[in-house]
């Protein structure tokens, strides 16, 4: 018996959806890191990845990538989140590579890395405006890329790298990605070599690829969910996207009640579940759906894609979430399934729970 809430994985055409990004990206001389924390490690989905060209796994999540080593999927991994103190040597330990803003965080890496008998490569972070991680001053990052060249034994200087989009909405543009490319040239200029890696941002820094003016230096980008959503570039930016399939995961979801019910609440309205005061729309008396997957499932379904313009999206609670089906083709009743579209949060959300079922075609 099929059981639900329940995402559908069409392998078949994430391969393919990676192995066209991979491309791409190699045209411009750029490796493609395939960050699979956005589906929390799901093996298929994982080796999909690797062998379609992505050598380097990552994950901001020390269990994924213990996960993955485990299971023999992949040949180096890295930690996206800077490290913890207190996960220092879980990270040396399943990570071969970590990104890094802090002077006694690396000098704590290397000691751990001297007393497990590894080289740990590291990436300098870069902070050029989206105000999450990485250096601001040039001085800093100089002073700590020159202690790990020089001082410590235990760590490799792999590159420098930035983030984009992620916090402060930054776009990745031919100027911050050139501002990385110039620190990595100060810091060269130091240490007497080149660097291995300067890793450009993430999806968003497809942008610059498709558009031909990614800074020539720049030879890593961090790629996770877009092959596996295909909304951001075509949907959001506009690019024309005609290559990538955009049906590689959809959600299934079990409808529990069908009732025609006021638009608008009844009575004195105060904040809901999670302390939030909402607004609702008065349209009169509508048939109204209720599926059983709620924001304990899937985060916020606010924003999940209306691909059927007869299903709205009106809210969620914990468990259910309530649709407006008043204009959907065909009469609903409970047991029927729902098929929806989702984004990059609801897969991040429903690929970390082991009450959502996951289903390969």
């Amino acid at each position: 018996m099929e059981r639900y809430p329940q995402l559908v994985i069409n392998l078949g055409h994430a391969r393919e959806n990676i192995r066209n990004l991979v491309r791409k990206c190699a045209e411009k001389g750029i490796r493609m890191t395939g960050v699979i924390k956005v589906v929390n490690g799901l093996p298929e989905v994982c080796r999909a990845y690797y062998e379609e060209g992505c050598k380097v796994l990552a994950s901001s999540r020390i269990q994924h990538l213990k996960d993955l080593r485990e299971k023999g999927i992949g040949e180096e991994f890295e930690l996206l989140r800077i490290p913890m103190m207190s996960e220092i040597p879980d990270v040396i330990r399943y990570a071969d590579i970590s990104l890094n803003s802090d002077g006694s965080v690396l000098r704590a890496l290397n000691d751990e890395a001297l007393r497990q008998g590894r080289i740990h490569k590291v990436i300098l972070m870069v902070e050029v405006g989206d105000l999450r991680e990485g250096y601001w001053e040039k001085e800093e990052l100089l002073r700590d890329a020159l202690m790990t060249e020089n001082d410590l034994d235990g760590l490799f200087l792999e590159g420098v790298g930035m983030n984009v989009g992620c916090y402060g909405s930054v776009l990745p543009t031919f100027e911050n990605m050139q501002y990385l490319v110039d620190c990595a040239e100060m810091i060269e200029k130091a240490i007497g070599r080149k660097l291995d890696v300067i890793s450009g941002g993430g999806t968003s820094s497809l942008m610059r690829v498709f558009d031909g003016d990614v800074p020539e230096r720049i030879n890593d980008l961090r790629v996770g969910g877009e092959p596996l959503v295909a909304y951001t570039l075509k949907h959001v930016y506009g690019y024309p996207m005609e290559w990538q399939h955009e049906d590689v995961i959809r959600m299934r979801a079990e409808i529990l009640e069908v009732r025609e019910k006021p638009s608008h609440p009844i009575g004195k309205l105060a904040v809901d579940a999670f302390g939030h005061k909402q607004v609702y729309e008065d349209r009169g008396i509508r048939k109204r759906a209720i599926i059983g997957i709620g924001k304990l499932d899937c985060g916020e379904p606010y924003d999940i894609p209306n691909e059927d313009p007869g299903i709205e999206v009106l809210g969620a609670s914990s468990d259910h979430t309530i649709l407006d089906v008043e204009d959907y083709g065909r009469d609903l009743k409970a047991g029927d399934i729902i098929e929806l579209r989702i984004k990059y949060a609801q897969l991040m959300y429903m690929t970390s729970r082991n009450d959502v079922y996951v289903k390969y075609v």
